[in-house]
């Protein structure tokens, strides 16, 4: 009997600054009122940094200098030009991945494992992507010429803080736009590590701007009338407020917003590899994915043998550590979110839904919780409408593909869906079915730079990635 040993990832690697302030015009600056809050460590509740609250005078000089690196420099600059800064970004982001994937993890919260295997790789294929679109806009059937809309306001959120950046941000400079950008709250620290690449790869000043805070922050940067571009994603609840401020004005808009996404498992599915799926699909990244499978129909002539071979996998799951390499699943970002997973989970069972979770041991300082599922669970309960946002999965059957197809589109939400079945004809049949922007097929959660991404009804519109997300960025 073997006993653990943890694998912990050096913190030498990585230097956190004890304050940061905005990214403004190619520097660091003070915010104008001095306003500041902390950025901590989700699991252990130590504070890593003091960050620079924007207020609107800091929103002001970031859009300015903007709209004046964009008319002077970067609208101006070649397309070949803008790519060799996109290539210069993405070779720096690998070159520094080890310290970025922990500063990730440590402000983030997630394993290791992902930060390193998954979000940077992802994060510098992005800047490689786009920075081969550059020269090619015209080539790319937007029509002959097509001009870049001016400077592009971005929010991010908390999930995975630098690919939401290089989602943003890569298309963005590559069809010749200049971006202010404001992280979340609570995970600014990489996007500021980000800004010292900017520096680094000798970006010219004001092309990318980066302003920290909160929600207020968010506003006055999309309600600026100098930004003519807002990309955000987030919740629906913020989402459909941008909308409603911005009806009516110039503003181009792509909001990638909530989901509740179904996982659907047939009856001649493999078992094994579908169940990894399962995991894959609701535990990455402790289920903060907005296309998080967390809705599982099973065929009911399979769901015993689906559910005892889940429940097993579960329960050799790690949860603990973010820095320890062998941990599966890491902290939840916040207070404020683990109360909302928490309240949403005690619901559920106060619905009538079974509730099970592996034994496992949680840490004392932090914020953590068990993997979960729920099965006895019917669409009218909550846990199978709302998004959760965390690792909690709600197990539905049923008979027919007719009945999967009716019960995965009973929701507000259409961002992503999982089929899985050894039948190619089942696929086709159910992509063309499914109200979601994204159906994997026999896998999920897999994104590539080249694939466009996006959602239907109340998971946004527009789309990220491939040259849709290029369109976004241009007058065309």
């Amino acid at each position: 009997m073997f006993e653990y040993a943890p694998a912990p990832e050096s913190r030498a690697v990585v230097d956190i600054n004890p304050s940061y302030g905005l990214f403004i015009d190619g520097a660091f600056v003070d915010p104008a009122d001095g306003a500041s809050f902390k950025t901590i460590n989700p699991a252990s509740e130590e504070v890593l940094s003091e960050i620079a609250e924007a207020g609107p005078a800091d929103v002001d000089r970031a859009v300015a200098a903007a709209r004046a690196a964009y008319d002077k420099v970067w609208s101006r600059m070649p397309g070949r030009d803008r790519a060799k800064y996109l290539y210069r970004i993405a070779r720096i982001i690998q070159e520094r991945g080890r310290e970025l994937a922990v500063l990730e993890s440590l402000d983030n919260g997630k394993p290791i494992r992902e930060s390193r295997d998954v979000d940077i790789p992802l994060v510098a294929a992005h800047f490689f992507y786009y920075a081969g679109w550059a020269d090619k806009l015209a080539h790319a059937g937007f029509g002959p010429a097509p001009k870049p809309l001016g400077v592009a306001a971005q929010v991010i959120p908390w999930n995975f803080p630098l690919l939401m950046l290089a989602w943003k941000i890569a298309p963005a400079l590559a069809a010749g736009n200049t971006v202010v950008l404001k992280p979340a709250e609570t995970t600014p620290l990489t996007a500021l590590l980000f800004a010292e690449i900017c520096q680094q790869a000798d970006l010219p000043p004001g092309v990318v701007n980066i302003v920290t805070g909160a929600g207020e922050t968010g506003r006055a940067l999309v309600e600026h009338d100098g930004v003519d571009k807002i990309a955000f994603t987030g919740s629906t609840e913020v989402g459909k407020a941008i909308a409603r401020a911005v009806a009516g004005s110039r503003k181009k808009v792509t909001l990638e917003l909530g989901g509740k996404a179904a996982n659907v498992i047939f009856e001649d599915a493999p078992i094994d590899q579908a169940v990894e799926g399962i995991v894959n699909g609701i535990f990455f990244n402790q289920g903060h994915v907005c296309c998080a499978g967390s809705r599982l129909l099973v065929q009911e002539s399979v769901y015993e043998p689906v559910l005892a071979s889940l429940k097993r996998r579960m329960a050799r799951l790690r949860v603990g550590d973010p820095l320890d390499k062998n941990t599966d699943i890491g902290a939840i970002n916040s207070a404020a979110q683990l109360e909302r997973i928490r309240a949403l989970s005690d619901i559920g069972g106060e619905e009538g839904a079974e509730r099970w979770s592996p034994p496992c041991e949680l840490p004392d300082n932090g914020f953590w919780f068990a993997p979960t599922i729920f099965t006895g669970v019917t669409q009218a309960h909550r846990i199978a409408r709302e998004e959760i946002f965390g690792p909690v999965l709600s197990v539905l059957t049923f008979r027919t593909p007719a009945e999967a197809v009716e019960k995965a589109n009973n929701t507000p939400y259409g961002l992503s869906a999982g089929v899985w079945t050894d039948k190619g004809s089942r696929i086709l049949w159910m992509a063309d079915r499914l109200r979601a922007g994204v159906v994997w097929a026999n896998t999920f959660n897999k994104f590539d730079p080249s694939s466009p991404f996006g959602g239907y009804k109340e998971s946004g519109y527009g789309r990220e990635g491939g040259r849709h997300g290029l369109e976004a960025y241009l007058d065309v």
